[in-house]
């Protein structure tokens, strides 16, 4: 049995095993702290009985309007930990945040689009493509933008597919 929790300072001490994957996106200490000041309902974290991390999850609220939304900025499993339905889990508590504490109108995540594990995994989640960003990741390779509608956004309109690709410079946030 997992315990969910808000992610402490503590744990950027301890989350080695998580973050040391080429899968998953790593930033500097102030990165998170900010993250952990600004958006703690987003920041949690899955331990294990023993007190090892097992994966976490990062987000934040923003947008205005009907783009009023949360996103997902980070979600990995350490490797160890893996296909145990723990990013499941995870991205669920980010989107019952999304929905009870910030009423907004949907969740988007971006993902490498060579990344055909995660694109699955999160198209089982009910997210699908919004649209395509060129050069998003430092400008080498594209991300797609994925999005699953909440219940606020009754006829969908947040997950309506672009027709075009889009640049980082043109992203609304």
């Amino acid at each position: 049995m997992t315990t969910t929790r808000a992610f402490r300072c503590e744990d950027l001490f301890r989350f080695n095993n998580i973050n040391l994957d080429a899968l998953t996106e790593t930033y500097n200490v102030s990165f998170y702290y900010m993250y952990m000041s600004t958006w703690p309902d987003y920041f949690k974290v899955e331990e294990h009985p023993s007190g090892k991390l097992m994966g976490y999850i990062m987000g934040k609220a923003e947008g205005e309007g009907t783009l009023w939304h949360g996103h997902v900025t980070a979600v990995t499993v350490a490797p160890e930990f893996r296909r145990r339905g723990l990013g499941r889990k995870l991205m669920h508590s980010l989107e019952r945040t999304s929905e009870s504490v910030f009423d907004a109108y949907f969740v988007d995540l971006f993902v490498r689009v060579s990344n055909s594990l995660a694109i699955s995994m999160y198209t089982r989640f009910g997210y699908s493509v919004y649209r395509r960003v060129i050069g998003y990741y430092s400008g080498t390779e594209d991300a797609f933008d994925m999005r699953k509608a909440l219940p606020r956004d009754r006829e969908k309109r947040s997950i309506v597919p672009l027709e075009h690709p889009i640049y980082p410079d043109d992203l609304e946030w």
